[in-house]
């Protein structure tokens, strides 16, 4: 026979280690004061978008009244390459990743379902 009190002494014991793997985890986190790791962190929540804002930018200047044209001339190209780099550079975030992960997730479920 298995004594409950022994059962119960285990599980706090495995509470215990838990509650201090977690808060020596915690503690290693704050330790973490490096301006490049804030930086990539930041990144990783927010990430930049530099085609949207060439092309604010690019059409900005197409629509601002010059007599000589030469922002018109710079407004187009600048327009095209915003729109280059939004195909070609990835913005994504944490976010866009997990809901992509989550979406995914749903997709293989539901095509388990389907075939069981």
């Amino acid at each position: 026979m298995v004594d409950p009190l022994k059962e119960r002494l285990d599980k706090l014991k495995k509470f215990s280690d838990s509650a201090k793997r977690r808060a020596n985890l915690y503690a290693e986190v704050t330790s973490i004061d490096d301006k490049h790791t804030a930086r990539s962190l930041g990144a990783l929540q927010k990430a930049p978008a530099p085609g949207k804002k060439l092309q604010k930018i690019g059409f900005l200047m197409l629509w601002v009244p010059e007599p000589t044209g030469v922002t018109c001339a710079i407004g187009g190209p600048m327009i095209v390459a915003g729109r280059y780099l939004d195909k070609k550079y990835n913005g994504s975030t944490i976010h866009d990743v997990g809901h992509t992960t989550k979406h995914t997730m749903s997709s293989i479920s539901d095509f388990k379902n389907s075939v069981m």
